[in-house]
């Protein structure tokens, strides 16, 4: 089985499974990261979204390959030690969570697009299009533009 090397939230990690395993599984089965969630498997819930090199990506259809070089981030990696990323401190802040379950990629991809939209637009947040079962998505929207007030 091939070997395959990438730093997840900061350290190095080799694991061995077949080259067109989904990083989703490599994550959370074998390196047992579990702030990813599976919800679909097929890109379209995002429940999953990480970070490949900083830019938001779904670990459940990316080849644990693909990782091999890079740096992945979840949100387990997110803060930066004690202290919350912004994303972070606004989810709680305007009390996002309902069930939580799509949480962690919805902040994940959140942060994504504050990294590269600093004044996020309604239609900037909308296509994030990360799904919410609950409902929760006027909460969102409210949080992602607090925390990019604050980090501005």
């Amino acid at each position: 089985m091939p070997s395959h090397t990438f730093s997840v939230n900061g350290k190095s990690v080799t694991v061995d499974a077949p080259s067109d395993l989904p990083l989703l599984w490599v994550l959370r089965d074998l390196l047992g990261i579990r702030g990813p969630k599976y919800g679909c498997g097929i890109d379209v819930c995002k429940a999953c979204t990480s970070h490949l090199d900083g830019a938001a990506i779904n670990p459940c259809v990316v080849p644990v390959s693909e990782a091999a070089g890079h740096e992945i981030t979840t949100i387990e990696g997110l803060a930066n030690g004690d202290t919350l990323h912004p994303v972070q401190e606004a989810w709680l802040d305007v009390d996002v969570p309902q069930c939580g379950y799509c949480q962690p990629g919805q902040i994940m991809a959140a942060a994504a697009l504050l990294k590269t939209t600093s004044t996020p637009t309604d239609a900037d947040i909308d296509a994030i299009a990360n799904v919410c079962r609950c409902g929760t998505y006027v909460r969102i929207r409210e949080a992602i533009k607090a925390a990019a007030e604050k980090m501005a």
